[in-house]
């Protein structure tokens, strides 16, 4: 585990602290001649051989090198402007995933299977059915209630920025019920409240105040609901 740590402190730096904004728009412009990529993939390989301090992993600091330069040249040949947010989240699982195989490579350990214990299905159950589903369901429920639009003021939020504030609450709540910390929940709840106070406030509308607070509870509601599930059956194992 410390392995990993300081293979993922020595990413950290490489990729963000100690790369410039310069460099990133010359690689982007120059790609495979950019001479910033050669230093970048050179910097990551001796900051892991130098955090983990070992000559005989130095091999094994040049495997990440090597492979994050390749990672790094697929992104920067294949992203366009408007995929650049999804290359980057590609980009970044896959330097993980390598950090990760080097370090059970290097340890001489085998992947976990975690599909063969009931507690990753019940757990993966649990956080899928408290998604899309979820938010799908609540949507189905409410919109015999929805209020119809009288101002242009939605049209400034973001798109499905409300979907996915709702997946993200019910994650928090499902975590922290998971974890014990039910006061959590109240304070999420209070907190997503004092936000919504100022659209609710300016909207001046009864129905849309009670639209909200309709799907705040069935949302909320269903997360504790799944959390406590779930949470029951992960007891229930040996």
């Amino acid at each position: 585990m410390i392995l990993f740590i300081k293979l993922f402190l020595a990413h950290l730096l490489g990729d963000f602290i100690w790369q410039p904004n310069s460099w990133v728009a010359d690689k982007e412009i120059k790609k495979h001649k950019s001479v910033y990529l050669y230093i970048h993939i050179l910097l990551h390989g001796v900051l892991a051989a130098v955090l983990v301090g070992k000559i005989s992993f130095i091999p094994y600091a040049i495997l990440i090198a090597v492979t994050h330069g390749v990672v790094d040249l697929i992104k920067l040949n294949f992203q366009k402007k408007k995929t650049k947010r999804t290359w980057f989240v590609v980009d970044q699982i896959a330097h993980i995933l390598i950090l990760i195989g080097v370090t059970l490579l290097y340890e001489n350990k085998t992947i976990i299977n975690f599909w063969q214990h009931n507690a990753f299905w019940i757990l993966l159950t649990g956080v899928l059915l408290i998604s899309k589903p979820t938010s799908i369901f609540i949507k189905t429920i409410i919109s015999i209630w929805a209020p119809e639009s009288k101002n242009s003021h939605q049209d400034n939020s973001l798109i499905a920025a409300g979907n996915y504030i709702g997946i993200l609450e019910r994650l928090f709540v499902f975590g922290f019920i998971l974890t014990g910390h039910f006061e959590a929940i109240g304070f999420l709840l209070a907190a997503k409240s004092i936000f919504r106070f100022g659209d609710l406030k300016e909207a001046k509308d009864r129905k849309l105040t009670e639209y909200v607070m309709i799907g705040t509870l069935i949302s909320f509601g269903i997360a504790i609901i799944a959390g406590l599930l779930v949470q029951a059956l992960l007891l229930q194992l040996p």
